[in-house]
């Protein structure tokens, strides 16, 4: 398996390896130290242009190593040596730098002969710089059980302890970090921006976590570009062109530090300025961009850095390293060769450089290597040795036979072994920070965020101005200082009051059109205003709706319950009126006992029209509909039972005739109370099954709530009217039919009037009740009330209190007999002036 793995690797990145072509064939440790139990390192140093930064994280290895084998507390009795392979970049030869390191040949294609099986030289490897090529050697050395701890592989995929059952890091996973971006887009509000990520595994799943938070916040992509650095210059020129063309200005850039080298070298080719960049932790905290050109482009970038690790002794361990610390060591030589330009051979014709003279000092030097600013990466570096030396000291305090492997020796299985302390591994470095892994080998996730600026002196600095850390509570990770950063980025601006956003046919959600907002809608969103409240008149807000309904407080009220109770009024005198005369003809002949029950049924007729006026409630209305439905039955079937005493009285011709004895005053009281109990039974069905409420009428008119009450049961409503219409036809039909007889004693002709006028006043409140706007069909049905009462009231007694009153002398039984009526006989007489 190892055999095809090489080889498809060895064709596959032949092209990645021109700077190395010396090492195609052979690799061998750069820097390698003998110990009792040895580490390897797999670093990237040739084929790329930051090498002497990646030369500063060995260092921070080798530092970590020395500081460890001179504790008397850490391993006192073991020594820890290494072998560090330098594989330029390339997957081939990082593959086979892993092969080595595992049983410490060459690989197959050097010595095929030679079994793959042999106990690893190595208990631990460090490295690599890219996800990519980290996931070959976890891969490769899984299967031997040997820990693979990266400094910088932050792909979310190796998080997989499925897959990487062997892998740790103490770099966080981008999952966080994509988060964390996200998170920081959204703070600043920012709703349109464009994204940029290097095409590996680092990039692809780091953006594409970035992007599926974020268009859960509304946020949106305009375009999503990549690159990686091996790309034909056309390529890269293409992907800046959609930059400059983009409307978009904020980029989210999760590029590698090589991807960005090569994508800003084409943004000062085209000049692409005025953009505000968010960076990931792979280039944002990059010393190599800290220039005036660069600045021009990057000035004012944000992004989330490795937490910065402050490290006693690193700083200058790193800047006094020379070569006569390994004579003769060919990487040594090379470096300090580039770092000062001078040649360390010692043959005549060796080089055109001036000779080396051993005095060069790098403390006087300015690049990558000797800028000890901050340790971010260096600290992962010197936390994985750290780790896996923690892990060995547990591992070589256990007693064979007592390990967590039954019957088996420290020997035998050592390598699994250190696999199994790593991952309980919990210890607290010497500058104070904590380190463990959790399930997926991963650390706690803490990030800084940091801000390029200038300061006081004109140099570009990155400043930290906040910072995530995974390990606080749900929505408190992110802490961010009080700064505002200027630019804004959105597809459409917030649309102006009174109109809303109107997404555009094939764009984003976060690109829109304003239009002038609808009734019933406010502001800039296309909620409507709740079915209570209506728009302004410029459309920004909503406002409560006049709630209406007739008050006793206005006009129109008022006068209706003047007209109420002035109704009631003059019927409580006409009241006094007959009780006082109660003994005289013209009382008498009209039948005493229906004339005042009549005139209490339009007294409570006038009062029940009081309950349609003010606010609505629960009791009123119930009380308003059932209250008029019952009073007026009752003053109808007083009516009715008048005429038809009238009316049998002067119909019955035959001689001996005892019709009107089935008319007498219990069967009229029977008659009255049988009418109205129909009216009463219809009502408390009415009231039990679904009874008048009170209701907000929101949708009839669109600029006031109409308070009012609801019928209930429109059923029940339609039957107590319609049973009044039908009391009232009969009572007109009886009464027409008597409106001819004698004249001096019939009341026939006024009942016939007053329910002529009765029916005309609620045929006509029928089209008047339904076309009334809001509080106006309360009035119509008021009105209606009283019109009828009135009409009533006026047409059967008006004619004969002013006999009573002003015509005493007709108010006789002789002038009410009359001629016409002579021929009544004397029972048909008794009848008519009994009571």
């Amino acid at each position: 398996m190892l055999h095809l793995i090489v080889l498809l690797f060895t064709v596959s990145t032949r092209a990645q390896e021109s700077a190395c072509r010396a090492q195609a064939n052979s690799i061998e440790p750069i820097l390698s130290k003998p110990g009792d139990i040895m580490l390897g390192g797999i670093f990237s140093l040739h084929g790329i242009e930051n090498a002497r930064y990646t030369f500063k994280i060995v260092r921070a290895m080798l530092f970590a190593i020395e500081e460890i084998n001179n504790s008397s507390s850490l391993l006192p009795d073991v020594s820890l040596g290494y072998k560090i392979f330098d594989v330029c970049t390339s997957i081939h030869l990082s593959i086979k730098a892993a092969l080595i390191l595992m049983n410490g040949n060459e690989g197959d294609e050097s010595h095929p002969g030679k079994p793959c099986n042999t106990p690893s030289t190595v208990h631990a490897v460090i490295g690599m710089s890219g996800s990519s090529h980290t996931i070959v050697i976890a891969r490769a050395l899984q299967s031997f059980h040997i820990p693979v701890i990266s400094y910088v592989a932050t792909c979310a995929c190796l998080s997989n302890k499925q897959e990487f059952p062997t892998f740790f890091r103490t770099i966080p996973s981008d999952s966080y970090q994509s988060r964390a971006l996200a998170q920081l887009v959204k703070h600043f509000g920012w709703t349109w921006v464009g994204t940029i990520r290097s095409d590996n595994d680092y990039g692809n799943l780091g953006m594409a976590t970035f992007i599926q938070t974020v268009q859960k916040e509304g946020i949106c992509i305009e375009y999503s570009e990549s690159i990686y650095y091996s790309y034909p210059s056309e390529k890269i020129a293409a992907t800046v062109r959609v930059i400059k063309a983009s409307s978009s200005k904020v980029i989210v850039a999760f590029l590698t530090k090589q991807d960005m080298e090569i994508l800003l070298k084409e943004l000062q080719n085209q000049n692409v300025t005025g953009r505000q960049w968010i960076g990931s932790e792979g280039w944002i905290s990059a010393r190599i961009f800290a220039t005036e050109e660069s600045y021009k482009i990057l000035g004012g970038s944000i992004g989330f850095a490795i937490s910065e690790a402050e490290i006693p002794g690193l700083k200058d361990y790193i800047l006094n390293i020379h070569p006569s610390e390994a004579p003769g060591n060919a990487f040594l030589n090379e470096f300090w060769e580039t770092v000062f330009h001078c040649s360390m051979s010692s043959k005549e014709n060796a080089s055109t450089l001036t000779p080396c003279t051993g005095s060069e000092n790098l403390r006087d030097i300015s690049n990558e290597y000797t800028d000890v600013s901050e340790f971010r990466i260096p600290g992962n570096v010197y936390k994985a040795v750290y780790a896996v030396a923690y892990s060995l000291q547990d591992l070589l305090r256990c007693k064979n036979g007592e390990g967590p492997f039954v019957n088996k020796t420290l020997h035998t299985k050592f390598v699994l072994q250190v696999l199994y302390y790593l991952k309980k591994v919990n210890f607290t470095t010497n500058y104070g920070e904590k380190i463990y892994f959790d399930e997926s080998g991963d650390p706690t996730a803490k990030y800084d965020l940091i801000n390029w600026q200038r300061n006081s002196h004109g140099n570009i600095e990155f400043l930290k101005i906040g910072a995530y850390d995974a390990s606080l509570s749900e929505g408190k990770e992110f802490i961010m200082n009080n700064i505002s950063i200027v630019p804004r980025s959105v597809c459409s601006e917030s649309c102006f009051p009174g109109t809303r956003k109107a997404v555009k046919k094939g764009k984003p959600v976060c690109c829109f059109d304003c239009i002038p907002c609808a009734e019933g809608e406010f502001s800039n969103t296309t909620s409507n205003c709740p079915l209570e409240y209506r728009s302004n008149e410029q459309r920004n807000e909503c406002f409560l709706k006049e709630i209406e309904f007739l008050s006793f407080g206005e006009l129109m009220g008022t006068l209706l319950v003047i007209l109420s109770l002035l109704g009631s009024s003059i019927t409580f005198l006409v009241v006094l009126v007959f009780f006082y005369y109660k003994d005289t003809p013209i009382v008498r002949a009209n039948n005493r006992e229906l004339s005042f029950l009549l005139l209490l049924s339009l007294a409570l007729c006038f009062l029940c029209a009081l309950t349609f006026i003010g606010e609505p409630s629960t009791w009123s209305c119930k009380l308003r509909h059932t209250a008029f439905g019952i009073t007026f039955v009752l003053c109808i079937s007083c009516v009715l039972g008048k005429t038809t005493v009238v009316l049998m009285a002067f119909r019955a011709t035959l001689p001996g005739s005892n019709t009107m004895k089935w008319f007498g005053p219990t069967q009229q009281r029977l008659s009255v109370f049988a009418c109205t109990f129909i009216q009463i039974l219809i009502c408390s069905f009415w009231l039990i099954i679904s009874p008048p409420f009170p209701n907000k009428n929101v949708i009839s008119h669109k600029d006031k709530i109409i308070f009012e009450c609801d019928v209930g049961s429109t059923a029940a409503f339609y039957a107590a009217l319609g049973y009044i219409g039908f009391l009232s036809s009969i009572c007109f039909i009886l009464a027409f039919l008597a409106r001819k007889l004698p004249d001096n004693f019939n009341e026939a002709k006024f009942i016939t009037f007053s329910m002529l006028l009765f029916c005309a006043v609620w045929i006509t409140f029928i089209p008047a009740y339904i076309s009334s706007p809001g509080k106006f069909t309360v009035a119509v049905e008021i009105f209606a009330i009283l019109a009828s009462s009135f009409g009533l009231l006026f047409c059967i007694f008006a004619p004969k209190c002013y006999i009573i009153l002003l015509k005493p002398e007709e108010n006789t039984k002789r002038h009410l007999m009359g001629k016409n009526i002579q021929s009544v006989n004397s029972e048909r007489k008794k009848m008519l002036f009994c009571g």
